[in-house]
């Protein structure tokens, strides 16, 4: 079970080690001097080097760190501390892990408070403040501050600077944000009730005030007169009442004690008949009875309700401020718990009511389903008798069918007799059209070899035509150059004897001229080739 000092002080700590980590684990370097000075701080000394054989990497995370606290430094502690012991272990702690994480947590942009102010808001919000997992996250740690307790410091703060609370604005703020980190709640403080308007002095007494209701758990604070033990004279002192103690000084500095009055459960305190102004009431301990005066009778009611207040709440080895946030914690569990159980009663009765009322219905529908019922089977002896008659002229009609359906049968026999017989019919003329379509294939296929035939003898045709027209070129070349030489034999014949055997010789000349064929063959020749040629064609068209 963890101390009930690391419990108080684990806020704290968290914010130190949050200004130190990297990635939600802090190096064993660093926690070492931080554990170093928490030990020194309770009597401890050493307790940073079983760090070193703690875990084997080198990081720890929040929880690994939390548990080496509890079972190697807290754990020497006494099980049980008085309090003002551990409320001065509480403000030595917070201090060290302050100077740890100060730099990173007064970083602001437009500061109001002092650095002193804002420590005593940091412890008073530690204090206050809930140490909470990340859903998503198992490693890491939140702290946060609930709206419902956040209100309750600013509503002291705003009083004690003498301005006026609106709960309904803050109830709205907080619904807004859901709860407050450090950060937000200092600016929220900063930007919103303390402006800078206000002097810093007034500040700076409002924090103190609220610092000392909450940290120092004090219930009231003023001038009281108090009778002397050996001197019976009333002395004016200024009184602290703390749920464990009244303690009165010389003024209001607080410098210079006077005394000290334990306060428990078994004191008490009531008011004294006195002389003169001074409104006299006595507070009456088990060793002795004191008696002290206010200035008027109302500031005497206030004190005797703080006494008995601080004599209540005395108890216990906690703060009052901590018990009376257990305890509205503990109300607000309890209201919600009350809430829900309400809800659950509501809803339950809200499902009685519907359940009787869709039994009712359902009933009703029931009735209403037998009236209809009944209605529907009157409607179906009706509608029987009904259909028993047409039933009975079904019959007659069916005999009438069925005759009507042989007849029509024994026409559709004779129609498919008729139908199978133009179908063979068909079958005989389709063989027969394939039996003519094979004949007309084969005859065209002999028309294509003939047609493929004369082409081939046409274009040998035309080959010979060539070649006889050559041959008939050069025949004429030759028979020219014949007659050509007939000549020039001519001409030298006449020449050698123009007179006398002009005609005779060349006669003989010519006689003795060698020809190869007469040009009238050769023309008889191309007029057979001509008329070939033009069968030929006919054929071909």
């Amino acid at each position: 079970m963890m101390s009930a000092l690391l419990k108080n002080v684990t806020n704290c700590i968290w914010h130190a080690f949050d200004s130190l980590q990297n990635n939600e684990v802090v190096h064993k370097s660093k926690l070492k001097v931080l554990t170093a000075n928490l030990g020194t701080l309770l009597d401890l000394y050493g307790v940073e080097k079983g760090l070193d054989h703690y875990k084997s990497s080198q990081e720890l995370t929040f929880d690994e760190f939390r548990y080496y606290l509890q079972h190697e430094v807290f754990s020497s502690l006494p099980k049980v501390l008085n309090l003002p012991v551990a409320r001065e272990y509480e403000k030595k702690i917070s201090e060290v892990c302050w100077f740890v994480c100060k730099k990173h947590l007064l970083t602001r942009d437009k500061p109001v408070f002092s650095d002193d102010s804002v420590f005593k808001l940091f412890r008073i919000f530690c204090l206050l403040a809930d140490l909470v997992q990340d859903a998503d996250d198992t490693n890491h740690y939140m702290v946060v501050l609930q709206p419902s307790e956040a209100g309750i410091i600013v509503e002291q703060l705003v009083h004690c600077l003498g301005l006026r609370w609106d709960a309904a604005d803050w109830e709205a703020l907080g619904s807004s944000i859901g709860h407050f980190k450090w950060a937000a709640f200092l600016a929220v403080l900063e930007a919103k009730y303390c402006c800078d308007q206000l002097h810093s002095a007034a500040l700076v007494e409002a924090v103190d005030e609220i610092y000392d209701v909450f940290i120092e758990d004090i219930i009231k604070k003023g001038y009281l007169f108090k009778r002397g033990y050996l001197l019976p004279t009333m002395r004016e002192y200024w009184c602290v009442l703390q749920p464990c103690a009244l303690t009165y000084y010389k003024s209001s500095s607080q410098k210079e004690q006077c005394g000290r009055i334990a306060i428990d459960e078994y004191c008490s305190v009531e008011a004294a008949v006195g002389e003169g102004k001074i409104q006299r009431f006595q507070l009456i301990t088990p060793e002795r009875t004191f008696e002290f005066g206010t200035q008027d009778h109302k500031s005497r009611l206030q004190w005797l309700s703080a006494v008995r207040q601080a004599a209540a709440v005395s108890g216990g080895a906690e703060g009052y401020q901590r018990r009376a946030r257990a305890g509205r914690r503990g109300a607000g569990a309890r209201r919600e718990q009350e809430a829900r159980e309400a809800r659950r009663r509501l809803q339950q009765e809200v499902r009685a009511r519907v359940a009787a009322e869709a039994q009712a219905q359902e009933l009703a529908e029931l009735a209403q389903k037998d009236n209809k019922k009944l209605e529907e089977l009157k409607n179906a002896q009706t509608e029987l008798e009904r259909l028993l008659q047409e039933e009975t002229q079904a019959k007659r009609d069916e005999e009438i069918v069925r005759a009507l359906q042989a007849r029509v049968l024994a026409e559709e026999w004779e129609r498919r007799e008729e139908l199978e017989r133009l179908q063979e019919e068909q079958n005989k003329m389709l063989e027969e059209e394939r039996l003519k379509r094979k004949k007309f294939e084969m005859l065209q296929a002999e028309k294509e070899a003939q047609y493929r035939e004369a082409e081939k003898r046409l274009r040998e045709l035309e080959q010979e035509k060539q070649q006889l027209d050559m041959e008939l070129r050069a025949a004429q070349e030759k028979i020219s150059q014949t007659e050509h030489h007939a000549q020039a034999l001519h001409v030298q014949l006449r020449d050698l004897n123009p007179a006398l055997r002009n005609g005779e010789r060349a006669r003989r000349a010519i006689s003795f001229v060698p020809t190869t064929k007469s040009s009238s063959d050769t023309l008889l020749d191309l007029r057979a080739l001509r008329h070939i040629k033009a069968q030929n064609d006919e054929n071909n068209l």
